[in-house]
């Protein structure tokens, strides 16, 4: 099982020199991949460019660029010239976000977000293969538009790779089914280890089916919270502290995808009282209802034997790459985290 490093959003997460300092060790280290993120704050087109030059070998990913945030030709031009400053190191990210960002914060109305995301994803695709002019009649996209001056472009110059692998941030029934049959990887941003194959495998399988595709064809990558060692309760808090932002402000009533995939993992009572404390405003409340087994089910927390178990656990479950957010409240303990989690996973000797 490989090994990603996820730095969430800039200027939230680590950022500057740790966060420099922290994805050369992960170079060093034996991990894959470095990923950054975007909600409506820092971009990750930025910050992956500035890595760009401050790295060798790591792949440069996206988790996630936001569909709303860019028309495809921009996103894939984005990609295409990270990939270039990189000799062919990025890994292309995308989701829909969610209604309140997407048409509070970007204009965009969120109808039908996954089947606009498969038009951007095949708009990008044709972008990057560079094989013709760019013209796309879609439900949501047309290009060019019809009626006016635009004419068909092709990209003006070539890429360093015709393909660049397209990875989709998934947690919805019906939206793993897609990222399953039509992406290079998935990226399920919210997990347990116990329920993964429970929760998921029949959608992962249907997707794979109706693309015509095999396992293989899918790299399965999902993200987790982890501190190895040091203040683990001050670590649970940074994850409480998350769930609580999820549970209860990343959705409505009526709308809150991690609502829904937490009764899955068999929490559906905590997950509908932390929603509905934190919509009333009783935020404390709300944070005060989140049990430490939520916590402990979501992330990986404990000594290194006790985070080696679990880490067993997400092999087990098939997971290709584990895409980790070091969380410890000190940055010394964090590095310390990404350095012992390469020796669990025996991606690479420490240097």
């Amino acid at each position: 099982m490989k090994l990603g490093l996820n730095l969430g959003y800039w200027g939230i997460g680590p950022h500057g020199d740790e966060a420099t300092e922290m994805v050369l060790a992960a170079e060093r280290f034996g991990y894959d991949s470095v990923w950054s993120a975007e909600s409506y704050g820092s971009d990750a087109v930025s910050v992956l460019a500035y890595l760009a030059a401050k790295t060798e070998t790591i792949q440069l990913g996206a988790a996630i660029l936001q569909v709303p945030a860019r028309a495809p030709a921009a996103a894939a031009m984005a990609g295409c010239t990270i990939d270039a400053l990189s000799g062919g190191r990025f890994i292309f990210g995308f989701g829909p976000s969610g209604p309140q960002v997407s048409e509070g914060w970007y204009g965009v109305p969120y109808a039908k977000p996954w089947g606009r995301t498969r038009e951007y994803v095949e708009i990008v695709r044709k972008v990057v293969a560079r094989e013709e002019r760019l013209e796309y009649q879609g439900q949501h996209f047309t290009l060019p538009l019809p009626d006016g001056e635009g004419k068909a472009l092709k990209l003006n110059f070539h890429p360093v790779r015709n393909h660049i692998p397209i990875f989709l941030g998934a947690i919805g029934r019906k939206s793993v089914e897609i990222a399953a049959e039509i992406a290079d990887g998935w990226i399920p941003i919210f997990s347990s280890p116990d329920a993964f194959r429970e929760t998921w495998d029949e959608h992962v399988e249907a997707g794979l089916a109706k693309g015509g595709r095999s396992r293989s064809d899918l790299e399965i990558s999902p993200t987790v919270q982890v501190a190895v060692d040091g203040d683990l309760d001050a670590a649970r808090g940074i994850v409480k502290a998350g769930l609580l932002l999820y549970l209860g402000g990343m959705g409505s009533r009526k709308t809150n995808f991690y609502v829904d995939l937490t009764h899955r993992f068999g929490f559906g009572d905590v997950a509908d009282e932390v929603q509905s404390l934190y919509l009333d405003g009783k935020r404390e409340e709300a944070y005060a209802a989140i049990p430490d087994e939520l916590a402990n089910a979501t992330a990986l927390l404990g000594s290194e034997e006790e985070v080696g178990e679990r880490l067993k656990a997400y092999e087990e479950a098939g997971v290709d790459r584990l895409i980790i957010s070091p969380i410890s409240p000190e940055p010394d303990q964090r590095l310390h985290t990404v350095r012992r989690m390469a020796e669990l996973a025996g991606v690479g000797a420490p240097a």
